[in-house]
Formats: C-alpha cells, structure tokens, sequence
C-alpha cells in the first residue's frame, strides 16, 4: 500500500511539473501575442498619421497655386500691405501644421507626434532631437506610462506660461550605456525653489508635480536613474534607462 501511494504521489509530482511547464509556455506565448497586438495596433495608428499628413500636404498643394495668385494680384495692384498680410496668414498656416516625426519606435512615435500636436494646438513651440532608440527593458506599458508622463508634465506646465515664453524641448539619446529621455518645458521663474519636493497641488500655477511619482516609480523598477534639475530658464525632467 504504501508503494502504491508513492508511486501515485511520484505520478502525480511528474504530472504538476509537465502541467506548469505547459502553463508557463502558454502565459509566454499569450504574452507574446498581446505585444504583437499593440505592434499592429501603434502601426495601424502610425499609418492613419502618416496617411492624414499625406492628404493635408496633397490640399496644401492643391491650394498654393490659388494662394499665390492672390498675393501676386495683390503686388500687381501694389497692395503691398494687404500682400504682406495674406502672406503671413498662409506661413502662420504652414507653421501650425504637424510634421510628422519617425522614429523607428512605433510606440513612441505614436506618443510623441501625438503629444507634440496637442502642444502645437496650446501654441506650444516644439524642438525634438530623437535618436532611433527601441527602450527593450521597458515593458511597452510601462515606457507609454514613462514617455507620457513626461509629456504631459512639460505641456501642462506651458500652458501656465505666457504665450511668448510656451516652449518643449524633447531629446531621446544613448549615453554610456543607457537610453535616455529628456524633457524640457521653458519657465519664467524657478519652479525647484518654490517647490524642491514637487508636491502637486491644483492650485499651484507651474504645477510640475504631476505624474514625477509615476515617472520615478517605472524608472525605479528599470534600475535606472531620474534627474530634476533647471538650466538657462528650461525645467528639466531627465530618465536614465538601463540600454
């Protein structure tokens, strides 16, 4: 009897260790399948970006032949002021109209042209320098959470700012060993000696404070580093992730 029992309590042990490995072969290949749903989701997105982009650049040409018939009406009947005025209308135009920005990361290009238009539609200026960077220890949930985050903060900071003073900065690169993101959002006075700990309050006007927790908490768990520091009147939030 107890050989029996044994022998049951061995079949059984052989049969949990091949279920678990089973197990953790299916959760892989579900994971695997749900990352391989967001690639197909950010690329079908890109793709709707890029396709809109096309068709306003198509409009764009379809128009200037009428726009410059305008202007050149105008400097024939030497109306030079009204000429200068519609020409500033059409640049004024042409600025306010979104590049679209490839950066080889189909997740992030999908947040960042998408953030860089909502700060060009604040009257945000918008100056990116990105380098073709794929964030592989970063989960694809976790760098979304991280990149706009960072995002977020700088334009929401902007809006507070004067129309002349609304400017985002954006450098993504590679240095020693990590990728890196850098966020910048032009200030008017410190934001760091008012607020060191960045509490977030909603009453407070450069309110910088939301979403560092979140930031410092992805950058945490990647065994990176986060820095928060003020340079030539730029708030400055800069993530260190392990490449």
């Amino acid at each position: 009897m107890i050989g029996k029992t044994r022998k049951i309590q061995e079949e059984y042990a052989e049969l949990n260790r091949k279920y678990m490995k089973v197990y953790g072969e299916k959760s892989e290949l579900e994971y695997q399948l749900s990352m391989l749903k967001e690639d197909i989701e950010h690329t079908r997105k890109q793709d709707n970006e890029i396709r809109a982009l096309h068709q306003r650049m198509r409009q764009l040409k379809h128009d200037m032949k009428n726009h410059l018939m305008v202007i050149a009406s105008y400097i024939n009947g030497e109306d030079y002021e009204e000429a200068k005025a519609y020409t500033s209308d059409i640049l004024g135009k042409l600025n306010a109209m979104h590049s679209y920005i490839e950066t080889g990361n189909s997740l992030m290009s999908h947040i960042i042209n998408e953030k860089l238009e909502l700060a060009k539609s604040g009257g945000i200026a918008v100056k990116a320098e990105i380098e073709n960077l794929q964030f592989n220890n970063l989960a694809s949930i976790d760098f979304s959470a991280l990149l706009s985050n960072m995002l977020d903060n700088a334009i929401e900071a902007s809006l507070q700012e004067e129309n002349s003073n609304r400017e985002i900065q954006v450098i993504i690169s590679k240095q020693r060993g990590y990728e890196t993101i850098c966020v910048k959002n032009k200030i008017n006075s410190s934001v760091l000696q008012v607020n060191p700990h960045l509490n977030s309050t909603k009453e407070e006007k450069n309110n910088h404070g939301m979403g560092i927790g979140n930031i410092r908490s992805i950058v945490e768990a990647s065994n990176g580093m986060c820095d928060i520091y003020e340079e030539d009147n730029f708030f400055c939030v800069k993530v260190f992730i392990p490449a």
